[in-house]
């Protein structure tokens, strides 16, 4: 049992949040997948961990630590919500470096005492523990883009490997990545329209990569590249995409990853259409 998990009953009550891992990578993957901008706010409940990144008002990427994940997990309040520099916090969870020896580990002891103190961080590896203080900031509103599954006109899922494909193969000179969901040919189909001309690769809805396909009417909507690029980090760690749209065609892109224990996480990317190519649309 690491060091960390070895204190004294009643020491914690004075912190809004307690999360103990005894690997810290079981954290730090899944938040290095939505580490595309410097600043994120985390909101912790009984259920877990949320950490939200936003850019631009046009894309969000969620990443979901579940309670289940870490060894001990413990909060006061309804919900406990701060700022923090999610580059910072990297920087501290990977101290004694991203690729250990192997069998070793860094086991990690997570606490906040509320608004206005920093996040404490105990990390340990082979009995030698290191503390780090980060300074929270005041937690800013998040964008709400009322992603309601009620009003989801088209899902698919797919295998990852079948996506990370796709994003080889397409021509990333585009500015936009056309999606297509459809109940009928060419069913589900990414294009882009790039230096060396259009390009689209189709999926069969009977094809060995795809899990599930729910379309109920043709959607073709355009998202701008560089708002999608950042999710290729969730999209390199992951085993299953669920990409769904709504009656306005915003896209759900949520991503499925597992830890080195076996244990599932969930990253979910929000982006809105462009608008300005949906007058252009192709049929």
């Amino acid at each position: 049992m690491p060091l960390l998990t070895q204190h004294l009953p009643g020491d914690d009550e004075q912190y809004s949040l307690v999360a103990s891992l005894d690997n810290v990578r079981n954290l730090s993957t899944v938040l290095k997948a939505i580490h595309f901008q410097d600043h994120a706010t985390c909101f912790a409940t009984v259920n877990g961990i949320k950490v939200t990144v936003e850019k631009a008002k046009c894309v969000q990427a969620n990443a979901f630590i579940q309670a289940e994940i870490f060894q001990e997990f413990k909060v006061q309040e309804e919900s406990v919500t701060f700022r923090i520099n999610l580059g910072v916090l990297l920087d501290c969870l990977s101290i004694f470096g991203s690729s250990p020896m192997p069998g070793t580990f860094t086991a990690l002891r997570m606490c906040y005492q509320g608004y206005g103190h920093p996040l404490m961080l105990f990390l340990e590896e082979g009995g030698v523990v290191t503390v780090c203080k980060i300074n929270t900031q005041e937690p800013e509103d998040t964008l709400d883009f009322d992603f309601c599954s009620t009003n989801v006109i088209n899902k698919v899922i797919l295998q990852s490997e079948g996506l990370r494909e796709a994003f080889s193969e397409l021509d990333m000179t585009s500015d936009v990545l056309q999606i297509t969901m459809s109940p009928e040919k060419p069913y589900f189909r990414l294009s882009t329209y790039g230096n060396a001309g259009s390009a689209h690769l189709d999926y069969p809805k009977d094809s060995d990569l795809m899990e599930a396909f729910h379309c109920n009417e043709t959607q073709v909507n355009r998202y701008k590249i560089s708002l999608l690029k950042p999710s290729t980090k969730a999209l390199v760690l992951s085993c299953k995409v669920s990409i769904r749209t709504d009656n306005r065609g915003f896209l759900s892109l949520q991503y499925m990853i597992r830890n080195e224990d076996g244990q599932i996480s969930f990253v979910e990317y929000y982006c809105c259409p462009d608008e300005e190519e949906v007058s252009k649309s192709e049929p």
